[in-house]
């Protein structure tokens, strides 16, 4: 029961107001923050302009990419990072890969998932922990490395023109809303039947039903996807490459050729119960049923920026995860802590270590992007990184944002590397098997 001297006090009250109104910077700090809000109120200019868009390596794109109201941006990174060596390697301006497509073939291989686990786990009471989480957010937009991976091995990619985005791709909510319910109800139809012993045999014509009901919603909301396309791309020297009826997995492998099985996702995570050297798998994350599981390599954060840079270095981009809300100026296209002054805004200290941010919940990796560049100081150090985002070109410079290296420390979490720039020691570590963590696991966390 609480005590009467646990409640907030009229006296009390009274004296954080008098506080408050007895210093100047509090009522200018509001009068600046309510009329344009936080970030915009502390961002400090000062700290802003240490931090030019100019690197010592910095790769070149094609036209930026805009996600939209829509979680897909592990999605975009990806085929950012696919389209770099497409340009490259034909002398294009630019070209944009269907985002769509992905989008279409994770939702269908999500819904599949689904209603296996809902099988495999008959006797999982509804509202324990685990089928609660599993349950939560089944057919969520955000993603995984390995889980976009899976698809393109399975599905291949095509063209944005070949499949463009649809009105509900793009703002994905109602989509998400509608087709959620139906695979939580149709995923609890075949749980009961399985429960009261229904055979493999009818278990499976009945997630059959339900695959084919996810699919009419996909193709409805969607469009179907192209099982062949006409590819047609004109270079910088007004060449046309051309291609009539190529599938979508001959594309990816003849034009694209990336080599998904080398390219393996390596994280920095902190916390006492993840030690640096092993690798790590998250209970019942996936996509593709029969693809290759999520696994991370947990590497310290000096060899975790060796391995990036030497990537970078060799002409190729990187996709990489980290948290997009912390200290974050998106007008300014800026990440970095005391450029985002809110703590001097606040007058206040954020004292959680990166370890305390995963343990405690404040933090984990929730956004994907590209890193498209770097800049070494004259002993070979980062001191800024160039950022490729996916938010369109309004946002930071015409879509590109700088993040300072001690923001690179605290808040990115993963990066996809070929296991060529690891360490002889580091390919080794990446063949053992995985520590399997619970689905909740801040590893766990999709970006989006």
């Amino acid at each position: 029961m609480p005590k009467k001297s646990d409640a907030v006090s009229s006296k009390q009250l009274k004296q954080m107001e008098a506080d408050f109104n007895a210093k100047r910077a509090n009522i200018i700090a509001s009068n600046a923050a309510v009329s344009n809000g936080v970030i915009a109120a502390s961002a400090d200019y000062r700290e802003v302009r240490k931090y030019p868009f100019t690197f010592s390596i910095d790769l070149k794109q094609g036209d930026i990419t805009d996600q939209k109201n829509s979680g897909r941006c592990w999605i975009f990174a990806a085929l950012n990072t696919f389209r770099y060596e497409l340009i490259k390697k034909y002398n294009l301006k630019t070209f944009e890969l269907s985002q769509n497509y992905i989008f279409f073939y994770d939702k269908l291989e999500k819904a599949n998932y689904f209603f296996l686990n809902a099988i495999n786990l008959k006797d999982e009471d509804v509202s324990g922990r685990l089928y609660s989480f599993l349950n939560s957010d089944p057919l969520c937009d955000g993603g995984q490395w390995d889980m976009l991976a899976n698809i393109v091995r399975k599905y291949g990619v095509v063209p944005s023109y070949a499949y463009p985005d649809s009105k509900n791709a793009t703002n994905s909510t109602w989509l998400d809303e509608f087709l959620t319910s139906i695979v939580r109800e149709r995923a609890i139809w075949i749980k009961e039947a399985a429960r009261n012993g229904a055979t493999l045999a009818s278990l499976d014509d009945m997630r059959q039903i339900a695959l084919s009901e996810v699919y009419r919603i996909l193709a409805i909301t969607l469009g179907q996807p192209p099982k062949q396309f006409d590819l047609i791309m004109r270079n910088e020297d007004d060449k046309v490459i051309s291609e009539a009826g190529i599938t979508p997995k001959d594309f990816f492998d003849k034009y694209i050729g990336i080599d998904l099985s080398s390219r393996i996702s390596i994280i920095n995570a902190t916390s006492e119960d993840k030690p640096f050297g092993k690798t790590y798998s998250v209970k019942y994350l996936g996509n593709v049923t029969e693809g290759r599981p999520v696994k991370y390599l947990n590497l310290p954060m000096d060899s975790f920026k060796q391995a990036v840079i030497a990537q970078l270095k060799d002409g190729h981009p990187v996709w990489f995860g980290s948290d997009c809300m912390k200290f974050s100026l998106r007008e300014q296209g800026v990440f970095d802590r005391k450029a985002c002054g809110v703590e001097s805004f606040f007058n206040v200290k954020y004292n959680f270590t990166k370890a305390d941010r995963l343990t405690y919940g404040d933090s984990a990796m929730n956004h994907a992007m590209v890193i498209l560049g770097v800049n070494l100081d004259k002993d070979g150090n980062p001191d800024r990184w160039r950022i490729e985002n996916s938010w369109g070109d309004k946002a930071g410079s015409k879509g590109y944002y700088v993040c300072s290296d001690s923001w690179f420390d605290e808040f990115v979490y993963q990066a996809v590397v070929d296991k060529k720039y690891l360490k002889s020691k580091e390919k080794k570590l990446w063949e053992l098997d995985p520590v399997l963590l619970e689905p909740w696991d801040p590893m766990g966390t999709l970006a989006d």
